[in-house]
């Protein structure tokens, strides 16, 4: 894995800052916020009637990703 020099450099310093460093392995999408969301569109909000065009899809997408936030959330607790 590499890691920059100068954030080597910085690793004790931050420590005496309270601030602690978690390294995570290259590929993690249960920490990356639109693989988690894409998971949620893919498996729980989109109705299974959204495959059966290509059409149907699209409209059902786009009606799913204007509403994030306001009738699909996600709660990262």
């Amino acid at each position: 894995m590499f890691v920059r020099k100068e954030f080597n450099d910085n690793l004790e310093a931050w420590k005496e800052r309270g601030l602690t460093i978690y390294r995570i392995p290259p590929y993690s999408p249960e920490l990356n916020i639109i693989e988690i969301i894409w998971r949620k569109i893919k498996y729980e909000w989109l109705p299974f009637s959204a495959y059966e065009s290509y059409r149907s899809l699209k409209q059902e997408l786009f009606q799913v990703l204007s509403n994030i936030g306001t009738t699909y959330k996600v709660a990262f607790s």
